[in-house]
């Protein structure tokens, strides 16, 4: 009997031992995989914890549109290019036909099947001996002072010498108590100018916006609060579906539980009097007669549901299914509205009627994805913070571990609701490099992802790693996080092997690996861009002499779209109505002058054949007014970035409103800049 019960105690203690690797991943998100498949590949056993049962976040999930166009498409290699490469050869020893050809020179992205993706993830892992275990949610960590030794699942214990979060959430990390933050900061605590409040070129100019105290549904606020100020809210989510108009692959979209056409009622105020109405998604052209339904880029209305998202990081499993569900309830009732709504022009109806979900895709959760595309979560604050500084004015670093260049892009954050308009706001449009493409070439240093060493020494954050919002607005994109992944895997498996702190990992070793799995570490050195492209793009107003008002200052009443396509331009763009000419569309600019005299009045624009004839200019001050009419066919004298339009009396210290706008106009309004000079200057 005796006998008996040891060996029950035995089997008992065997029951609830922890599983044990030299490196545990927790996170299946596609910088997850990567952390584990790199590690592995350096020769240390892996095990990769999901705590859903999906495995490889958005980009097995229905981003299905890689993200690959940054400026320097061959500093994005790594497991990045490999993964995708595999997938490109997939295709063509299936002799499917891909909508879009790769090459260095057109920055064209990849483009995928959800099931494709999936298979070659799992093809990675099984390759590389990664054991992967699915639904081991995360429920505890056991800490010897600053050291994780346990993790405590929904099911099951594991331990490990390194730990690598490789979760959207961090939910590693705030498990381990490691010291974090979300939402955004005010432009001060960095000096960032991109931080605080930033509001949507595109505004919908309307009436009774409150009904009965209440903002109409969909407006998240009608207090945005301190421009300069940060708070809590982060850029909306929604899900990347894979979609088709092919009827022997289509299936319907299910019905949603419960449908308001009174939801929708902002969005009928647009349709009503948006001159040139679009569909509202981005459809990306995908193999298999497929297309990847994204949240659509610049368009005030879409399928991400803004404000809703907030919780989701520091939420539990059952508070996540909820915001999950209300984000696939709001989509389906966006569908049904686009679909079958009068306010909804036919066109558009048709359009959006045609699509269905992929009977090939998804099916164990109705053909519906399971991943929402979390595009910021948490963020650790670690040993080294990035900021928009190092982004575009400090890239090198002397710790490298990947280089990215993806622009600056933040989704919206809050729908503001005031007097007479809807304004989206904590839109960042992406902000490029005169002349580029794309965004700015810059390092993320190791420090970024490793934790302060007084919190913890053996983990490594790659996803939610130390970073300002405008900073992730940036990193955001999977092919960044994917070897932020790798890079993160390679340092664990060589702290594993060395029995060092994350923080004492010597970064000479460490480089060496990462250039041995293909990693790209040196900033490019980009060519100069011929003057005749160069123009002025780019050019920052405060080094132009007098007084210059951008764009970005203005404050806009009714549609503004934003282009860089005709140059020459002040700043990272222009903006233009769209040829509305319905006088809604107005800029309203104000400084005051250091003295009073008379002015020369300059206009930037980028002069061509569309542009309006008539655009009306008036200024006011010290109780006098001056309209000025402007043609925008005019071409710019050689060399210069603003044309004189006119020369007017100006009191000194008194603000002086000076407002373009676009009534009856027979063009494109072009709002660049404007520029003040003291006439005998």
């Amino acid at each position: 009997m005796t006998r008996i019960v040891a060996l029950l105690f035995a089997f008992s203690l065997s029951a609830h031992a922890a599983m044990e690797a030299d490196v545990i991943v927790y996170g299946a998100t596609p910088g997850g995989f990567c952390a584990a498949i790199a590690a592995a590949r350096e020769g240390v056993s892996v095990i990769l914890l999901e705590p859903t049962d999906h495995v490889g976040g958005v980009n097995t999930g229905g981003l299905c549109f890689s993200d690959s166009n940054q400026t320097v498409r061959s500093t994005v290699l790594g497991l990045f290019e490999e993964w995708h490469a595999r997938i490109e050869n997939d295709y063509q020893q299936r002799g499917v036909a891909l909508p879009y050809k790769v090459s260095e020179k057109d920055h064209k992205p990849w483009t995928y099947e959800p099931h494709v993706a999936a298979k070659i993830t799992q093809q990675m892992l099984d390759e590389a001996g990664v054991k992967v275990l699915t639904k081991r949610a995360l429920k505890s960590v056991t800490k010897e002072g600053t050291h994780i030794a346990k993790l405590v699942t929904s099911d099951g214990d594991f331990a490990a010498k390194v730990f690598v979060d490789g979760t959207y959430e961090g939910d590693l990390m705030a498990a381990a108590g490691v010291s974090w933050t979300i939402g955004r900061e005010g432009r001060q605590e960095f000096g960032e100018p991109l931080a605080g409040k930033q509001y949507s070129k595109a505004r919908l100019a309307i009436s009774g916006l409150a009904a009965a105290g209440k903002p109409l549904p969909l407006i998240t606020t009608m207090d945005a609060g301190a421009d300069e100020a940060g708070d809590k809210n982060v850029m909306v989510y929604s899900f990347r579906l894979c979609v088709t108009k092919d009827p022997e692959n289509r299936v319907p979209f299910p019905q949603p539980s419960s449908y308001d056409p009174a939801r929708f009622e902002v969005v009928r105020r647009y349709f009503a009097q948006e001159k040139k109405p679009h569909l509202l998604w981005d459809l990306y052209p995908l193999p298999g007669n497929k297309f990847d339904a994204n949240n659509g880029i610049g368009k005030q209305f879409s399928m991400g549901l803004v404000g809703a998202c907030n919780g989701w990081s520091e939420a539990n499993e059952a508070g996540r299914a909820k915001i999950w569900e209300a984000h696939r309830q709001y989509t389906l009732e966006m569908h049904h509205f686009l679909s079958t709504d009068p306010a909804v022009p036919e066109a558009l109806r048709q359009q959006m009627a045609e699509l269905g979900l992929c009977r090939d895709e998804f099916a164990a959760s109705g053909h519906w994805s399971p991943q929402l595309y979390v595009r910021e979560g948490r963020r650790m604050i670690g040993e080294y913070v990035v900021s928009q500084k190092d982004i575009m004015d400090e890239p090198n670093k002397d710790d490298p571990i990947i280089v990215s260049s993806f622009s600056i892009d933040s989704h919206d954050c809050q729908r503001v609701g005031t007097q007479d308009m809807v304004i989206d706001e904590g839109t960042i449009m992406p902000v490029r490099m005169a002349g580029r493409r794309h965004g700015y070439p810059y390092h993320i240093p190791y420090r970024a992802i490793t934790p302060k060493a007084a919190e913890c020494d053996n983990m490594l954050v790659p996803v939610a790693l130390s970073c300002t919002h405008v900073g992730i607005a940036s990193i955001r994109v999977e092919p960044t996080w994917m070897i932020l992944g790798q890079s993160a895997g390679i340092a664990a498996a060589m702290t594993a092997k060395q029995n060092v702190s994350v923080q004492k990992l010597p970064y000479p070793a460490l480089r060496e690996r990462l250039l041995a799995q293909k990693q790209v570490l040196e900033l490019p050195v980009l060519p100069d861009i011929p003057p005749e492209a160069k123009g002025v793009m780019n050019v920052d107003p405060n080094s132009l002499p007098g007084i210059v008002l951008d764009d970005s200052q203005a404050e806009l009443k009714g549609q503004w779209s934003r282009s860089s396509g005709f140059k020459p331009y002040i700043g990272v763009g222009y903006l233009h109505d769209d040829k509305r000419a319905d006088g809604q569309s107005m800029a309203i600019f104000r400084c005051k002058v250091p003295k009073t005299g008379r002015y020369e009045l300059r206009m930037a624009y980028s002069p061509h054949a569309t542009r309006a004839t008539k655009v009306p200019v008036t200024i006011q001050c010290g109780g006098r007014k001056t309209d000025i009419t402007v043609d925008q066919t005019q071409p710019l004298a050689a060399g210069e970035a603003f044309r004189t339009i006119g020369s007017v009396q100006l009191d000194g210290g008194v603000e002086t409103v000076i407002t373009i706008s676009n009534p009856g106009t027979d063009g494109f309004v072009i709002l660049d800049a404007l520029q003040l000079i003291e006439a005998n200057n």
